[in-house]
Formats: structure tokens, sequence, C-alpha cells
């Protein structure tokens, strides 16, 4: 599935810049060596970053 249409970016290639280290947005389109066009997809990319934190807390505790 499609995150970023504009840029071609998929659910995949946004979680391997998150498991990379990213924490925003701006570092998933400089990971991949692009930018953000029309930025509907920021808001997603912000969940899945929360998921992931979430994710790894719970995985610590």
């Amino acid at each position: 599935m499609y995150v970023c249409n504009c840029n071609g970016l998929r659910q995949r290639d946004v979680a391997q810049a998150i498991e990379a280290g990213a924490s925003r947005p701006r570092d998933i389109f400089e990971r991949h060596q692009c930018q953000a066009q029309c930025a509907k997809c920021v808001c997603e990319m912000r969940q899945m970053i929360q998921d992931s934190r979430e994710a790894f807390a719970l995985a610590a505790e």
C-alpha cells in the first residue's frame, strides 16, 4: 500500500526508514532522497512513527 503517492513511497519503505532511525516525516523523505509534495502523507507517517515508538516501549517493559 502506498503512503506517499507523490514520491511512490510504500508502507514498507516508510517502516524501513523508521526502523533505521527516522523520527520525523522529514527524515523519511531524506532517507529516500525526496521531499514532501502535497504533504497528505505526513499525518500517516507521523502515526506510523508514533505506533513504532509505542511498540518499542511495550517491548521494553
